[in-house]
């Protein structure tokens, strides 16, 4: 790839396009009139936020910064711009009197008045429910790593399934699956990669059997993710998003449907690596190394685990405390008890945490009563758009497939973020609700996006578990994409007929 150089420096020629577009883009939105954009009555501030979520969506499928800096320049640039602690030169000097009567929701922009956010709801959007329930997760995984916790459940799992090769197979899978659900599916591959490597070296070239042991781990890690609220980002992006529109889905509830679907399109998934990629090989022997950590503090770890997960699965119901609360619980315990140190606050992926938190940041904005005669952002503009004119089951499909060739290319967390909101704003903005209801409602439409992000496992860069095995050398890009391709469509094919009929148990 080129570089551009400016004296010592080295500019990639691609993200200096994507700086480039991620400023001009939004500028021109900024400073387009109002009346421009086919809205009636468009406020000044909604045209910020408008230009505001252009430049996030051109940062997060571009990525000239990291993807989890975006999220920070959305809500800097909110704060600045559209709340109550805007920088003054972007609204009129108001008289004291007049301050006093518009209050913090409202200021005089262009001799208008107009609403505004408050700095207090932009700032909460890191600290939401949906972000802690997240941050509890990993903790539990950090501390289940650190006391080897995961490795003793690979070992304990992985032994029943003998040395058939394909029952090994489907033991990794498994395993991988499981770990997955509760863990980040990327440091998940990597410990699973590694224990498998060494079998693959042992098997020749020729043998298609190491390809297809090798696609397990990121299939199953992929897959794995979506059997639990927090296996992956777009899943607790969505849960957060629809608990804000009103839908509350429980722990349990999420498992109890996802699971099942995340084990069926796995057995799939693993016929067709068997089929695909037969081994030359009668016996596989996989060595695992180590015992189990019977210290004070592993059992602490051991227990708490336990418990937190039976609290999510069933506490709303046993003792009516949700699982954001329950995620903070063994946070509270690995403390006091010393399972949690300082250094491993530096182990908590913040990035996964900013990003999650800059969508609903810019959520906020789109749920801000900014438009006239006090309407949501989200209803002013989507419902100026004659959505509910399309068919309902293509905006349903439609917006599955849209997902799940986004994530083939960029951050499945960051297509999550940038499409939920547009999709909530359009079902709650629109006709379109009434609609839904026969398919599921908003629930099928919201979580059919998130699992459709899981779901994108093409290429060596849609997920990490798939570069990390890709880099391993064992798998070459057209059998990954060849495997990604099937069990993608396979996965969204039984992902919507499922939703499509069964969605009502997640409410």
């Amino acid at each position: 790839m080129s570089d551009l150089r400016l004296g010592s420096a080295s500019i990639d020629s691609k993200k200096l396009i994507g700086i480039l577009a991620s400023v001009i883009l939004p500028l021109i939105v900024w400073c387009m009139p109002t009346d421009a954009f086919g809205v009636e009555g468009l406020t000044v501030v909604e045209q910020r936020v408008i230009a505001i979520f252009v430049m996030a969506a051109v940062m997060w499928i571009m990525e000239p910064i990291p993807i989890w800096g975006t999220s920070v320049v959305i809500m800097v640039l909110m704060l600045l711009t559209t709340s109550d602690s805007m920088l003054s030169f972007f609204h009129d000097p108001m008289s004291e009197e007049t301050a006093k009567s518009l209050g913090k929701t409202a200021t005089m922009i262009g001799g208008d008045v107009t609403p505004i956010l408050t700095s207090k709801s932009i700032m909460a959007a890191f600290a939401d429910p949906t972000v802690m329930l997240f941050m509890g997760g990993f903790v539990l995984a950090i501390a289940a790593t650190k006391y080897k916790l995961d490795a003793t459940l690979a070992s304990a799992i992985l032994k029943p399934f003998g040395t058939k090769p394909k029952f090994v197979m489907l033991g990794f899978i498994v395993v991988t699956a499981l770990l997955s659900m509760f863990m980040s599916n990327t440091a998940t591959a990597a410990m699973m990669i590694a224990i498998l490597t060494p079998v693959l070296a042992t098997m020749p070239e020729s043998d298609k059997g190491r390809v297809g042991l090798a696609l397990s781990i990121p299939v199953a890690a992929n897959i794995g993710g979506i059997g639990s609220p927090i296996g992956t980002p777009p899943n607790v992006v969505a849960v957060g998003w629809l608990e804000k529109a009103g839908v509350n889905i429980s722990f349990g509830s999420w498992m109890m449907l996802m699971v099942p679907v995340a084990m069926l399109i796995l057995f799939i998934a693993w016929v067709f690596l068997c089929k695909a990629f037969p081994t030359q090989k009668d016996e596989i022997k996989v060595k695992l190394e180590g015992e189990v950590d019977k210290s004070p503090k592993a059992i602490i770890v051991y227990v708490t685990f336990a418990v937190t997960i039976f609290l999510w699965v069933f506490g709303k119901d046993l003792f009516g405390v949700n699982a954001n609360v329950v995620a903070l619980i063994p946070f509270a315990v690995f403390c006091i008890t010393g399972v949690f140190e300082k250094k491993d606050l530096g182990k908590i992926d913040w990035d996964v945490l900013w990003l999650v938190a800059g969508g609903f940041a810019l959520g906020v904005g789109l749920e801000g009563k900014l438009g006239p005669d006090g309407l949501t952002m989200s209803k002013h503009i989507v419902g100026s758009i004659p959505f509910d004119t399309w068919p309902t089951l293509t905006l349903i499909i439609g917006s599955g497939v849209l997902c799940l060739v986004m994530s083939t290319f960029m951050s499945n967390s960051a297509t999550a973020a940038l499409l939920i909101p547009i999709f909530i704003a359009l079902a709650q903005g629109t006709g379109m609700a009434d609609k839904l209801e026969p398919y599921g409602g908003i629930v099928t439409l919201i979580v059919g996006l998130a699992l459709s992000a899981s779901f994108a496992m093409s290429l060596p860069i849609s997920t990490p578990p798939n570069a990390i095995a890709y880099s391993k050398g064992f798998i070459k890009q057209k059998e990954m994409v060849l495997v990604g391709i099937f069990v993608g469509i396979v996965s969204l094919v039984i992902g919507y007929v499922v939703l499509f009929n069964l969605s009502g148990l997640l409410n």
